[in-house]
C-alpha cells in the first residue's frame, strides 16, 4: 500500500503535466482601435469592390415565369452606416443601416406566352444588413469562420424600366438588389479571414508553427489569438523543444495591436538552430586573427615542443562549438540569451590531421535587443559576459586568463556581427499579409515580452486579396 502511495505521489505531476493545457509561445491582441481602422479600409475596398463588379448571366425559372438577367451594373452606393464590432463570445458584426443602392440590368422575360425585354433601372433605400461572423479554430489550427448569421432588409424600392410585364419586376429588383448587398458580408469575410500559413519555413534550416491553440477569446474590446509559436528543425519536424515556460498576459487595449512573446517562442528557435548544427564555427588561416594566433602559440608553445616541434611553424585553429541549446531569459531589466561553448584549440599540419593542443569552455551571455520592422520579429546581440575555462586542468585555466580579453574581442568583432547579420532577416509573425506594426514599444515582463503597436495597410486591400488567391491556387498544385 505504502508503495502504491510512493508511486502515485510520483507520477501525479507527470499527470498534471500531461493533462495541462499546452501555454501559447506567440499571442496577438487586436483592439477596438485595429479594428476601426480595418472597418475603414474595408468599407472602402467594398464601396470600390461592388462599384466596379460584374456579375454572371443568371437565368431561373419559377413555373411560368422565366428569366435571363444580364449586364448587371451598379450606378450608386451610399454606405450611410456601416460599422465593424467585435461580439463577445461570438466573433465580429458587421451592420449596414439605412444605406441605398442603384443598379441597372437588362431582362429578357417569359411569361406564359408573353416575351419581354429591356432595360431596369433599380434602387433600394432603407437597406440593413446585420451579419455575425463566428469565427473558431478549425482542426488544423487556422483561423476560420465556422459559421454566419444574416439578417437583411430593404425600406423601399424603386423601379424605372421599359417594355411590359411590370409586376413580376418587384421580384427580378428585389433578388438582385439583395444579393448586391450581401455580396459585402463575402468580401468581408474574405478580407477578415487570417491569411498567415499555419507552418512555414522561416530559412534553410527552420520552420516556424503558428498553428491556433484554441478559438479566439473575443469581448467587447478586443479579439485575442493564442498561437503555438514554436519553431523546428526542417530535417526533423518532430523534434521540438517542449513549452514549460508561463502564459504571457496582455492587460493592454491602448494600441491596435499587442504581440505577446514568452521565452519559449526564443528558446525554441535557439534549440531547433542548434539541432540543425548552425552553433559550429571554426576560425583559421586568413580568419583567424595574427595577433590572437600569436598569443596562442605562445600559451601553448611549451604543450607543441613536447608533442612535435615541427609543429611550430604550422597554422593554429579554433573549432567552436555549443555543447547546449542556448537559453533565453526575459526579465523586466530585458533579454539575455546564455550560452555554452566548447573551444578546441588545434594544430594544422599540411596533409596531415589536425593535432588538438587544449580544449577548454566558454560560457557567455549576451543581450537581446527585440525590435519589428513592418511585420518581421528581428534580435540584435551584445556580448555582455564571457568567460573561459580549461577542460583538463585548474592549472591550465590560469595560463588561460591572458586570452580572455583576445578571446571576448574576437567574438565581438568576428562572431557577433555574423550572428546579427543572420537574424536582423527575423521572422513573419501571424498577421495578415500587407498589414504592419508602426509605432511599435517593447515592454519587458518576467517570462515574456510585449510589443504594443499601431497598424498600417502597406498594400491595398484588392492586393492583398489577389495575392491571397495566387498563393491558394499555388498551394494547391
Amino acid at each position: 500500500m505504502a508503495s502504491c502511495m510512493v508511486s502515485i505521489l510520483f507520477l501525479f505531476p507527470l499527470i498534471a503535466a500531461m493533462s495541462a493545457e499546452e501555454p501559447p509561445g506567440c499571442k496577438i491582441r487586436i483592439t477596438n482601435r485595429g479594428l476601426e481602422m480595418l472597418k475603414y479600409e474595408t468599407q472602402k475596398f467594398v464601396v470600390e469592390e461592388l462599384s466596379n463588379i460584374t456579375m454572371p448571366e443568371m437565368k431561373g425559372k419559377e413555373g411560368h415565369f422565366q428569366y435571363t438577367i444580364k449586364e448587371v451594373k451598379i450606378n450608386e452606393l451610399n454606405l450611410t452606416y456601416a460599422d465593424l464590432a467585435f461580439q463577445p463570445g461570438l466573433g465580429l458584426l458587421f451592420n449596414v443601416q439605412n444605406s441605398s443602392i442603384a443598379l441597372s440590368f437588362r431582362r429578357h422575360i417569359l411569361y406564359w406566352l408573353f416575351y419581354d425585354t429591356g432595360a431596369i433601372n433599380a434602387s433600394a433605400e432603407g437597406v440593413n444588413i446585420h451579419t455575425v461572423l463566428h469565427m473558431t479554430r478549425d482542426e488544423l489550427g487556422r483561423l476560420k469562420i465556422s459559421n454566419i448569421t444574416c439578417d437583411a432588409s430593404i425600406a423601399k424600392m424603386k423601379m424605372k424600366f421599359t417594355g411590359t410585364l411590370g409586376r413580376v419586376y418587384d421580384f427580378l429588383a428585389t433578388f438582385l438588389t439583395t444579393g448586391m448587398l450581401l455580396h459585402t458580408e463575402n468580401i468581408i469575410v474574405f478580407v477578415l479571414i487570417w491569411t498567415h500559413p499555419v507552418r512555414t519555413e522561416v530559412d534553410e534550416y527552420v520552420g516556424i508553427d503558428y498553428s491556433l491553440l484554441s478559438d479566439p477569446v473575443v469581448t467587447s474590446r478586443s479579439l485575442d489569438m493564442d498561437f503555438r509559436g514554436m519553431f523546428f528543425e526542417l530535417g526533423n519536424e518532430s523534434n521540438t523543444l517542449v513549452n514549460y515556460a508561463i502564459n504571457p498576459i496582455v492587460r493592454e487595449y491602448d494600441r491596435m495591436v499587442y504581440l505577446a512573446l514568452s521565452e519559449y517562442f526564443f528558446d525554441s528557435g535557439l534549440y531547433s538552430y542548434y539541432k540543425a548544427g548552425i552553433f559550429q564555427m571554426n576560425i583559421a588561416n586568413e580568419h583567424m586573427p595574427k595577433d590572437l594566433e600569436m598569443l596562442f602559440r605562445t600559451t601553448y608553445f611549451g604543450t607543441i615542443m613536447m608533442i612535435n616541434p615541427a609543429l611550430v611553424e604550422y597554422p593554429i585553429s579554433l573549432q567552436l562549438e555549443l555543447n547546449s541549446a542556448p537559453k533565453t531569459t526575459v526579465k523586466t531589466s530585458g533579454v539575455t540569451v546564455a550560452i555554452t561553448a566548447i573551444v578546441t584549440v588545434m594544430v594544422l599540419p599540411p596533409g596531415k590531421a589536425p593535432v588538438q593542443l587544449s580544449s577548454m569552455t566558454i560560457v557567455a551571455k549576451f543581450n537581446a535587443k527585440v525590435s519589428m520592422k513592418g511585420k518581421r520579429l528581428g534580435v540584435h546581440a551584445d556580448l555582455r559576459r564571457f568567460k573561459i575555462y580549461s577542460n583538463q586542468s585548474a592549472l591550465e585555466s590560469l595560463a588561460l586568463i591572458p586570452l580572455q580579453v583576445p578571446l571576448k574581442t574576437m567574438l565581438q568583432i568576428s562572431i557577433v556581427p555574423i550572428i546579427n547579420n543572420w537574424t536582423k532577416r527575423g521572422v513573419a509573425i501571424p498577421l495578415a499579409d500587407g498589414m504592419d506594426f508602426i509605432e511599435e514599444v517593447v515592454e519587458y515582463h518576467n517570462g515574456y515580452l510585449i510589443i504594443g503597436a499601431n497598424l498600417h495597410f502597406s498594400k491595398g486591400l484588392r492586393e492583398m486579396i489577389e495575392r491571397k488567391i495566387q498563393a491558394d491556387a499555388e498551394n494547391a498544385i
